[in-house]
């Protein structure tokens, strides 16, 4: 603050680390001077007195102008305790710079901004100088009002002033006093003491219920070694239930598992019974096939054993002369069915012939019904069989059939 107010030296606090008078007489005449200039101060310090007397008129000037208390005894010390007193006067003139400069500095932005104004910006600044209006009126108002009275109130001050008190009145007005500090007094004993009788209340409530913590935990061990009647029962009937859980649970898990192994069967049951079925489609397609073949074999021999050519005159004749053959019949093809042949090696008549010949074209019609009543009928067998079995035979299926087969004829 001193280089900010223009002091031609610099200050520390290490110069008054140790009693420095000059210094501090120097730095007072200083802001003596800077604060009026025209003031007039002794300046001497040589002496005691002269140090005394400086001092005294510094905290006299500064009293009654500045108004700023100072205490002589810490000037007079010179040390840090002065820079504090110092600074008072020091701090309201650096104050009253900054002031100044910012009110030059207001100056020069009012006269930038006077051509600027803007009612806008300043609506809230004729607020508050119309309520501040306001409040002037009503404040000089009261106190008019308050200097009216002010000629009989200032008689009655000249009189309270000027009268002397009386010994007695103001005894009784102390005795009032002590009497009522004295109540007060007593009631805050009478609280104190009531404190004591709650705290010695709460203290004997604290120990009663001790008591009757020991009391109850007492009881307590005493339950505690105590054993039940019934619970030597309880322990049987609990092992028993352990052991009645431990059977439980083995059952359901060999439950679960036999479920488990159950499904598989049936699971493989289906499979097996599956390729049993299609394992007699296949039987069943297989020996239709086979029927057929051969019933298309027997039917091509028949028809190139009656298709033979007939000449005439001699070949007629020759033809009579020489001995039958036998003629193939279906029956005979299927050698592993039993069948007969119809017709005798030797030679015969032509008549017999022909009606040998009748014959067998007879046999060959029944046969073919035969063969188609023998087809459904072994369909029929080998299917029941299969279900019997689930593992069909060809040999196993056919023989029965062609037993017969052969009865038929």
């Amino acid at each position: 603050m001193m280089r900010a107010l223009g002091y031609h030296r610099l200050i520390s606090m290490e110069n008054f680390r140790t009693p420095n008078f000059a210094l501090v007489s120097e730095i007072l005449i200083w802001l003596v001077k800077r604060y009026e200039p025209h003031s007039d101060i002794p300046t001497d310090v040589d002496t005691e007195s002269d140090r005394i007397f400086f001092i005294k008129a510094v905290a006299q000037f500064m009293a009654t102008k500045a108004h700023i208390k100072l205490n002589p005894k810490r000037l007079y010390q010179a040390d840090g305790y002065a820079v504090k007193e110092m600074l008072k006067i020091t701090s309201m003139l650096y104050n009253a710079m900054k002031t100044k400069e910012m009110a030059q500095e207001d100056v020069m932005e009012e006269e930038n901004n006077k051509f600027k104004f803007d009612l806008s910006s300043r609506i809230s600044d004729l607020k508050a100088v119309r309520q501040l209006a306001s409040e002037v009126t009503s404040k000089g108002a009261s106190l008019y009002d308050l200097l009216g009275k002010e000629v009989d109130l200032r008689a009655m001050r000249t009189a309270a002033i000027a009268r002397p008190l009386e010994i007695s009145e103001t005894e009784k007005a102390l005795r009032a006093v002590i009497k009522n500090v004295l109540e007060s007094v007593e009631k805050t004993k009478e609280m104190l003491n009531n404190v004591v009788s709650d705290e010695n209340s709460l203290d004997a409530k604290i120990e009663k219920k001790k008591q009757e913590l020991e009391r109850h935990q007492k009881r307590l061990q005493t339950l505690q070694s105590v054993r039940p009647a019934y619970m030597d029962e309880y322990e049987k009937i609990e092992e028993d239930l352990q052991k009645q859980y431990e059977i439980y649970v083995e059952k359901f898990r060999n439950l679960n598992f036999l479920e488990s192994q159950l499904d598989e069967y049936y699971k493989l049951e289906q499979e097996r019974f599956e390729e049993a079925e299609n394992n007699l489609r296949i039987v069943q397609h297989k020996l239709r096939e086979k029927e057929r073949d051969l019933m298309r074999g027997s039917l091509k021999d028949e028809d190139s054993d009656l298709d033979v050519p007939e000449d005439e005159g001699s070949d007629s004749d020759l033809e009579e002369s020489r001995p039958s053959k036998p003629r193939p019949t279906r029956n005979a093809l299927m050698g592993g069915r039993g069948g007969r042949f119809i017709g005798n090696m030797q030679g015969g008549d032509s008549d017999e012939t022909e009606d040998s010949e009748i014959d067998v074209d007879e046999d060959d019609e029944e046969d073919d019904e035969g063969d188609e009543d023998e087809s459904k009928d072994l369909d029929d067998d080998s299917y029941s069989l299969l279900l019997r079995n689930n593992r069909p035979s060809m040999g196993g299926a056919r023989s029965p059939l062609l037993e017969e087969s052969d009865n038929d004829f």
